[in-house]
């Protein structure tokens, strides 16, 4: 067996190009060849003396059968190269019983080296180099058969018995592994791959023959014992086994081919030019057993890049002149490229000289050239929709006039901006307008104009810092949102440094230019406005720098900051809602703050008010003056004040089994006190989380109470007759006279903190508070008295006879988990017991 490499020699000998490592093998095997058959004929021969076949008729035969066994060769490609099989071990087995084994590495040199020149000149033209190392090979594998034959019992003319057979068998498998080892080395060292793989390939093809040549040789054997006539039938049986053969090896090739095609034409499923064509050039060497393919691409407007590899491994590609189609070689293959018309590229496939390719490889070729148009037809097509969606991409977010972000996108990547830093992290908007831009359009024309936007807009881009957006809203109008504004104790701060920078553009901007070859100065009115993160989102900013932008531009200067006494309507209270929806449905956001009112005499707790936050998860912490007004006003006041009743109520009901028996008071809307179903939604809460009515609080304000509307009067009785309590929240502000007192049966009087506050300087505030106490001792009400802050402010209604406060000087507001804990020290602490909100006969 003998492989063939896919080099191109470029002499006769064969030097040029050849790897040192190969002419340095071929050297050592050629002369252990010659070395072997030298002295195998100075063996002594040990024929008998009467046998009628000479010595030299032997030697002649055994030149013979060794030719006859090359020329008779099978051949098959692999990755690597040609891979030649021939009937060597059946001429092995045979001459090692008719011939001396001494003679044998002799006949082999001559009658191989006669056969491999033979082919050389009449189709593979290989060079000297080559045979040389063919011949030798096989010289040294034939002389190492004879020495394993001759060490296990000499075969020459031995009687046929299952030791001959097996000292034969063993010699033709010290020959197929020897010229398999051989092959395979000269393979690795020419094209620098493992030695693996092409004497798998080599074995695996060489396998059923192998088998079949030593069988034939041990026919051959027997019937030579027998009669030689027998001999005269075996042509039509080995013709046989040889097309056996044949079509084996074909079959082979043909399930290695298609499994390597499908391989080779999936890797081309790429979506970018140097993927199709590198998996091209490295899949068509490797399917073809080519030593150099080359793929020509084109890329229009006249230009072409080729892709070429060779037996290195290495891809390379370079700018080339139009591919001219050039005519194949007489060992290449050049296929055109092309889906319909378009002319995409061309492949051409070169193989090794001593196999030039087959039919059938011109098929393969052709077929594989077809998937690759197509796949570089998709790629380039692939690539004119990236470029026509990233220019799509970059239009819908791009002003085409100045290429700054336009509206859509300054909008989208503001919020995401703010988002992005804290909710209490000052940011400043800037809106600018350029004034007498419509004269300049005017007088000048619009393509002055233009140029006077990008010149406006290129100024503008030289003062954004990284961080900040600019982006052209339509018109005339710019934008620049400021997101690294100072953040200092001084509140006044971000303010102060927005209008420098604004004063600055404007400056900036106003320095003479020249616009369709008049001289002038660009000059803007500028809006600004300054808030945190989480305040508002851009929408609402550039509103509000739209109405300092007209501010600026009524006051005739260039800069004006936002006036919110200015400001007629607010779209925050419209996202405000939207916000407050998904809060009510989120369950985590709405949370209660719960603050203990005490007895000013005993210490004990007389009631715990519930106070509503909102952990917004834009705009931070946000107390009930920040979104109670908004939601009053709206549709989701109903919704609200269910949620807020909802957590007071699961929060109480946990106090009793802890022995507390503590109101909870709810502050309770005007507007809701005008839907009817209010009652049965309370009772119904109420029965849910097992709290008695008593032991719910609804403050409701001043205003209500003085209130003539009838269903207003429904509702109270109706939560009255439940045995809900009332109190009367921030009492003392309103105008009305008392008489309301009398309408309405209430239990409870919160007095205002203004009062509490101002009492201890203010006699009005003083004698406010002083008539409270004694106008709820009298009508037998508790009074509470709302936002103690001092020790002083506690003694002094204790003194006027206020019976109840709360305030920061006995507790902040705090979260529901801890309130319990606070309420049962109170109660353990107190000397007395908690009175019942409404204290009949108390003083």
């Amino acid at each position: 067996m003998t492989t063939e490499p896919a080099d191109r020699s470029p002499d006769r000998i064969g030097l040029r190009g050849t790897p040192v490592g190969v002419v340095l093998l071929t050297v050592a095997v050629a002369l252990t060849g010659l070395l072997a058959a030298a002295l195998g004929l100075t063996v002594p021969s040990h024929l008998p003396a009467d046998h009628p076949l000479p010595g030299p008729a032997r030697f002649g035969i055994a030149i013979v059968a060794f030719a006859v066994a090359q020329l008779a060769r099978l051949r098959f490609r692999t990755a690597s190269g040609m891979v030649s099989i021939t009937w060597g071990e059946a001429a092995l087995v045979v001459c090692l019983w008719l011939v001396p084994a001494g003679w044998l590495p002799a006949a082999a040199l001559l009658g191989v080296g006669a056969a491999w020149t033979v082919m050389s000149l009449v189709s593979d033209r290989r060079p000297a180099l080559e045979l040389v190392g063919i011949a030798g090979s096989l010289t040294a594998a034939t002389a190492l058969a004879a020495a394993v034959a001759t060490a296990l019992g000499p075969p020459l003319l031995a009687a046929p018995t299952p030791e001959l057979a097996l000292t034969l068998t063993a010699a033709a498998v010290t020959y197929l592994l020897t010229t398999a080892f051989l092959g395979a080395v000269t393979l690795a060292l020419r094209h620098g791959i493992a030695i693996g793989p092409p004497l798998l390939a080599a074995l695996r093809g060489k396998l059923l023959m192998f088998v079949g040549n030593v069988a034939v040789g041990l026919v051959v054997v027997a019937l030579l014992e027998l009669d030689a006539r027998w001999l005269l039938l075996l042509p039509p049986p080995l013709w046989l086994l040889q097309q056996t053969y044949r079509h084996r090896l074909r079959a082979d090739q043909e399930r290695r081919t298609w499994r390597a095609f499908a391989e080779a034409t999936a890797a081309l499923n790429q979506l970018d030019e140097r993927g199709v064509a590198t998996a091209a050039v490295t899949g068509a060497l490797t399917l073809f057993g080519a030593e150099l393919v080359e793929v020509d691409v084109a890329r229009g407007e006249g230009r072409w890049r080729r892709y070429r590899a060779d037996r290195g491994g290495q891809v390379r590609d370079r700018e080339v002149e139009p591919s001219a189609g050039a005519d194949a070689g007489e060992h290449e293959l050049v296929r055109r490229l092309a889906v319909g018309s378009a002319d995409v590229g061309r492949l051409r496939v070169r193989f090794a000289r001593s196999a030039p390719p087959s039919a059938r490889e011109r098929d393969g070729v052709a077929a594989f050239g077809d998937a690759l148009a197509a796949a570089l037809h998709d790629a380039a097509t692939h690539r004119e929709l990236r470029l026509v969606t990233a220019r799509s991409s970059y239009d819908a977010v791009h002003d085409q006039l100045t290429g700054l972000l336009n509206r859509a996108a300054l909008l989208a990547k503001g919020d995401q901006a703010l988002r992005q830093r804290a909710h209490d992290h000052p940011v400043a908007l800037l809106l600018l307008d350029v004034n007498q831009f419509k004269e300049v359009n005017d007088t000048l024309g619009h393509s002055a104009g233009d140029q006077l936007l990008r010149l406006t807009s290129n100024r503008l881009a030289a003062l954004t810092r990284p961080g900040d957006l600019l982006g052209r809203l339509g018109g005339d109008e710019f934008a620049l949102l400021l997101t690294s504004v100072p953040l200092v104790e001084d509140r006044t701060a971000p303010l102060a440094y927005a209008l420098r920078q604004a004063r600055e553009v404007a400056e900036r901007l106003a320095a003479p230019t020249e616009v369709a070859g008049v001289r002038m100065s660009v000059e803007v009115a500028v809006g600004v406005v300054v808030a945190d993160a989480g305040a508002a989102d851009l929408t609402e900013l550039l509103r509000r720098a739209d109405i300092a932008m007209y501010q600026a531009k009524e006051g005739g200067g260039s800069v004006a900051a936002y006036d919110s006494s200015r400001d007629a309507a607010s779209t925050d209270h419209l996202a405000l809602l939207a916000e407050m929806r998904e809060a009510l449905a989120a369950d985590d956001q709405l949370v209660l703050a719960l603050q203990p009112a005490v007895d000013l005499a005993t210490g004990a707790p007389t009631g715990v008010e519930a106070l509503i936050r909102w952990r917004h998860p834009r705009r931070g912490w946000l107390g009930p003056a920040d979104f109670i007004r908004p939601v009053e006003n709206s549709e989701q006041l109903g919704s609200f004040t269910r949620y807020v009743l909802d957590k007071a109520l699961e929060v109480a009901s946990g106090w009793a089994r802890d022995g507390l028996d503590v109101p909870i008071s709810v502050n309770l809307s005007a507007r809701s006190l005008l839907d009817p179903r209010l009652p049965a939604e309370i009772e119904e809460a109420l029965r849910r989380h097992q709290v008695p009515p008593h032991r719910l609080v609804l403050e409701i304000t001043e205003t209500v109470v003085m209130s003539e509307l009838e269903v207003i009067d429904e509702v109270l009785a109706t939560l009255r007759g439940m045995g809900v309590q009332l109190a009367v929240d921030d009492f003392g502000t309103g105008f009305s006279s008392l008489t309301f007192l009398t309408r309405i049966a209430v239990d409870e009087l919160k007095v205002d903190r203004s009062f509490v506050l101002r009492m201890a300087d203010s006699p009005e505030a003083a004698a406010i508070v002083r008539t409270t106490v004694g106008l709820a001792h009298e009508l037998g009400l508790r009074v509470v008295a709302e936002g103690v802050e001092t020790a002083e402010q506690r003694t002094a209604l204790a003194e006027l006879g206020c019976t109840a406060a709360q305030g920061y000087h006995f507790f902040k507001p705090m979260p529901a988990d801890k309130i319990a804990a606070v309420l049962a020290s109170l109660r353990d602490a107190a000397r007395g017991n908690v009175f019942p909100l409404r204290a009949d006969g108390a003083s």
